[in-house]
């Protein structure tokens, strides 16, 4: 059992954790101090030593921990996460009772009451990520649920508690059978190729599911379309099983070529009509202009901070310029589908930044439609910055 510590809540912060607020940021804590240990029971108290919530300790680059309890004498044992994890599932039964869409978020953190964990399921695995050491201390309960709710293939486990939230490389087996990479599962009818044993990244973004869909069924067909910081070019898959003329890829990343030929292939497509382009996205955009191309549809979705060999990249700052490069390379008419993931704004900021930079580009736009983060990727209300993605697609009005 890891042992209870009492955490004292400066009062400007108890009325915010008191209304359901999950995190516990450090700077709502008055006696932080390291001799608390990581997967400690923290009870978190007023000034004047008054019960507020229940959670644990465990550092990553949003807090110190998350609020797990409103009760006071709730054990936080293997039948609490057995609990919470039984609920989560049952909330995703639609998503396992559909043959057409074989991957999706099966528990999303504090969305389903356990922050610093999620869970993916790709077509019979399960993949656990691991937000911080605290709680990892937790494994053995949350993975033995999982064992006892589900029917499973095979377990793998990332763990992304270095200080950075960077992943901690090594062996991501857990439990069942090892997996036969890459595993293909669907999404609404398309095949993706992901890869449970290898860096971070799977392979796909989950959360852009619904974007991917609405690309393919309204926007693709007869249309040229750049996807950019494309990784292993989903986008570009589905524009293509679309119907799209041609599909243009770009990323900086080497390993974006071989990925992106191999998503192709996996559905059937020859890959040599379309362009795959390993390159930092602004020098080409540079490219493009000076060579007078134009896309019908171009798709920016970068990741919220970014660092090349020149310039370092970060959404709160650079989103705007990084629109009037992609307005100056769209077609008269044409779609920009702006998309971050960047949790430290909201939409109606993020729609600012799309204002400037039609104004300043001296262009005429229309916001069609919008996006957040779909049906599995549960949030709740009380933590806003949970409902991270903003996704955005854009007429350009001549």
């Amino acid at each position: 059992m890891n042992k209870e510590v009492s955490l004292k809540v400066k009062s400007k912060f108890v009325n915010k954790l008191k209304s359901g607020y999950p995190l516990i940021a450090k700077e709502a804590i008055s006696n932080v101090n390291d001799l608390v240990e990581e997967g400690s029971i923290v009870k978190l108290v007023d000034e004047k030593n008054m019960f507020i919530a229940k959670g644990y300790y465990g550092k990553q680059n949003k807090g110190l921990g998350w609020v797990l309890s409103k009760n006071e004498n709730s054990p936080i044992d293997q039948p609490f996460f057995e609990k919470k994890l039984k609920a989560a599932i049952k909330e995703r039964a639609s998503f396992y009772n559909n043959a057409d869409t074989t991957a999706f978020r099966v528990f999303n953190g504090e969305g389903d009451g356990i922050g610093g964990l999620t869970i993916d399921y790709f077509t019979g695995y399960y993949l656990l990520t691991w937000y911080s050491k605290g709680i990892f201390r937790f494994r053995d309960y949350i993975i033995q649920a999982l064992q006892e709710l589900v029917v499973f293939k095979g377990i793998y486990q990332k763990k992304r508690f270095d200080e950075k939230g960077q992943y901690i490389e090594e062996d991501d087996f857990v439990a069942g059978e090892r997996g036969q990479f890459p595993l293909i599962v669907k999404e609404n009818g398309v095949n993706i190729a992901v890869y449970l044993n290898e860096s971070a990244m799977v392979g796909v973004f989950l959360d852009q599911r619904d974007v991917r869909r609405t690309i393919r069924d309204k926007y693709a067909n007869g249309k040229t379309v750049l996807n950019t910081f494309s990784y292993t070019g989903a986008f570009s898959v589905f524009a293509a099983v679309g119907e799209a003329t041609k599909t243009t890829s770009v990323d900086l990343a080497n390993r974006s070529r071989t990925k992106t030929m191999e998503q192709f292939q996996v559905n059937g497509i020859d890959a040599g009509p379309q362009s795959i382009i390993v390159e930092d996205v602004f020098n080409y955009f540079k490219y493009a202009l000076k060579k007078q191309l134009k896309f019908d549809l171009v798709i920016l979705d970068p990741p919220s901070f970014a660092r090349s060999k020149k310039f370092v990249f970060s959404a709160e700052k650079d989103y705007k310029n990084l629109l009037k490069e992609a307005i100056a390379i769209t077609e008269g008419n044409g779609t920009i589908i702006a998309s971050t993931n960047c949790s430290t704004f909201g939409m109606e900021k993020f729609k600012t930044f799309i204002n400037a930079a039609f104004m300043e580009s001296g262009e005429r736009y229309k916001l069609v439609e919008e996006f957040s983060l779909p049906v599995d990727f549960k949030t709740i209300k009380e933590f806003p910055e949970g409902n991270y993605l903003k996704v955005v697609f854009i007429k350009k009005v001549k």
